[in-house]
């Protein structure tokens, strides 16, 4: 396994991030070679909680424009990790 560091990349920061914290479930930029075993024990290991579950997403690059130079937007890796109850990270809670 990999450097947990290497894993998680940063925390997703937007509203519906913030609305699923109250189910204790929390979003991150991750690898996009991780798989969801290593994500866990990254989560687990960098913020010292224990993980129930992680769902993992594939963001797809949106096509943009500026004047008339067309491309795209980078692709990456998306993990919701749900936290046992009582458990919390506080970089999420302002």
């Amino acid at each position: 396994m990999a450097d947990a560091r290497s894993i998680i990349i940063r925390p997703i920061v937007s509203e519906r991030s913030y609305d699923m914290i109250e189910l204790n479930r929390y979003t991150f930029e991750v690898a996009k070679g991780a798989r969801k075993i290593e994500i866990a024990k990254a989560v687990e290991e960098i913020f010292d909680v224990k993980v129930l579950k992680v769902n993992t997403i594939n963001v797809k690059p949106k096509m943009k424009r500026v004047r008339r130079k067309a491309g795209f937007t980078r692709s990456w890796k998306k993990a919701v990790v749900t936290l046992a109850e009582g458990d919390s990270i506080e970089l999420f809670n302002v």
